[in-house]
């Protein structure tokens, strides 16, 4: 869907529109899209309810009328639709998409997860135009511009770290709803991913400019281990 919204020639809007057609097709006909095609049996086998596509679909037509949000409250409605949905087609494939409490842990850390990438991607979104970063929280910080290092970018970018953190700590506690084999272990491990890409982040001392920072293989294994 990202490349129907950020890199598909022509008419974006139009491109996206053929794509919800094609989600209508999978669950009342038959789409001719191969991707759709192959979706269709997964849709029918988990019954997987059309809304969470939908949202996904809607963020982005949502990036190609907006280019930033004002407030907290403002890009958290946009991840409800880009980042949310994720968790729940995951839930759903796992049988426990009418899980409330899953649901609402899953939410927190896939919101925690489009943070970490709006944090890491803060030059690839200005080529699109884009800003992530809420415009009340670039005032508060002073930061006037996103395209080069600043003390006052550095703060801002720690203060919305924290806020992913406090987002992916629901991971620990979502894993552990899901059982404690290897589902839960794995659901719960994409969240310490987002934290060890914090940490890297924080290593390379919110230079965001020079490369993307990642996490090391051996961060990564001892998330894996944890």
């Amino acid at each position: 869907m990202d490349i129907l919204g950020d890199e598909v020639p022509g008419d974006r809007l139009a491109a996206l529109d053929e794509l919800e057609a094609q989600l209508e097709a999978c669950y009342g006909g038959e789409p001719t899209w191969e991707v759709m095609r192959e979706l269709q049996p997964t849709i029918r086998a988990c019954s997987l309810p059309r809304e969470p596509f939908l949202r996904l679909i809607e963020a982005n037509r949502m990036d190609q009328r907006v280019s930033s949000y004002e407030t907290w409250p403002d890009l958290k409605g946009y991840c409800v639709h880009s980042a949310d949905p994720v968790g729940r087609l995951v839930l759903g494939v796992l049988g426990r998409g009418d899980d409330v409490e899953a649901i609402a842990l899953s939410d927190d850390v896939c919101t925690g997860l489009q943070l970490v990438n709006f944090l890491q991607d803060v030059p690839r979104d200005l080529s699109l135009g884009r800003v992530y970063l809420p415009a009340e929280d670039r005032r508060h910080f002073g930061v006037e511009e996103l395209d080069r290092p600043s003390p006052e970018l550095r703060r801002l970018l720690e203060f919305e770290a924290e806020r992913a953190r406090d987002l992916l700590a629901s991971g620990e506690e979502l894993g552990r709803r899901l059982g404690g084999g290897r589902v839960g272990r794995a659901v719960a491990l994409f969240a310490r991913g987002g934290l060890a890409a914090l940490e890297a982040l924080e290593r390379a001392d919110w230079d965001i400019f020079t490369g993307r920072p990642r996490p090391s293989r051996a961060r990564l294994a001892l998330a894996v281990i944890k």
